[in-house]
């Protein structure tokens, strides 16, 4: 039964995986829908984000299910509780790319995307597919150390969210008003898909270790002043 219960909780971290391949791979679908006007890959990534919602129900009927049955303790019990956190993560990270799908529907014929705004979203873009790949590769190899490694990544993101807004305060900018509230809300789209996959392996830190990422920082500086000690979760 232990050695079934164990396949089992890979098949869910196999499930994780698969999700931040198809969220990953929506995102790069719906923004060539948005820099190429292209309605039809719009319409595409709309529907087969059903997909990515079915998968994330399974995922968490089967993580719900094998709490019930195997009363798991420790380690397992974290694993499948995070599992139903990051597959949440995930899913939303499908929601994004599904809105920049939608505005490229809603902008269309038009390209709702010009000028050097084209160049940061199509980075924007390709940075954030790259975390939540990587957020995948984290699960799997249930890596604690790829948590700081998105953070740094996370950075650049930020970055290039700040180039959008420097862009549209620029006095050159005359792309009108409804191109800038469009370019504020596909900034934020991308910056929080980025943002859930930091979240994704943030909680493998605490699949491993017990203790949330921001609990070990907090005991790292209490020790250096002779303060406490972190507490541990489930």
């Amino acid at each position: 039964m232990r050695s079934l219960f164990h396949e089992e909780l890979e098949t869910l971290s196999d499930e994780l995986v698969e999700l931040s391949r198809l969220s990953a791979q929506a995102l790069e679908r719906a923004t060539r829908a948005l820099l190429d006007a292209d309605l039809e890959l719009a319409e595409q990534v709309i529907s087969e984000d059903e997909q990515i919602d079915a998968l994330r129900r399974d995922l968490d009927n089967r993580a719900i299910d094998a709490i019930a049955r195997q009363q798991p303790v420790a380690t397992d019990l974290r694993q499948l509780v995070t599992t139903l956190r990051m597959s949440a993560d995930l899913e939303r990270c499908g929601d994004l790319a599904r809105h920049v799908a939608k505005l490229a529907r809603l902008r269309y014929p038009v390209c709702a995307v010009s000028g050097e705004l084209t160049d940061v979203f199509a980075q924007m873009s390709e940075h954030a597919q790259a975390m939540c790949l990587r957020s995948g590769e984290i699960v799997s190899a249930q890596d604690a150390s790829g948590a700081a490694e998105l953070q740094q990544q996370d950075d650049t993101m930020d970055r290039l969210h700040r180039e959008v807004f420097r862009i549209l305060l620029e006095p050159e900018w005359d792309g009108g008003t409804q191109a800038a509230i469009d370019a504020t809300l596909l900034s934020r789209y991308y910056e929080r898909f980025a943002d859930h996959a930091v979240s994704v392996a943030i909680r493998v830190v605490y699949l491993v270790t017990g203790v949330w990422m921001d609990e070990q920082e907090a005991a790292s500086r209490d020790h250096l002043g002779g303060g406490g000690v972190p507490r541990a979760g489930i």
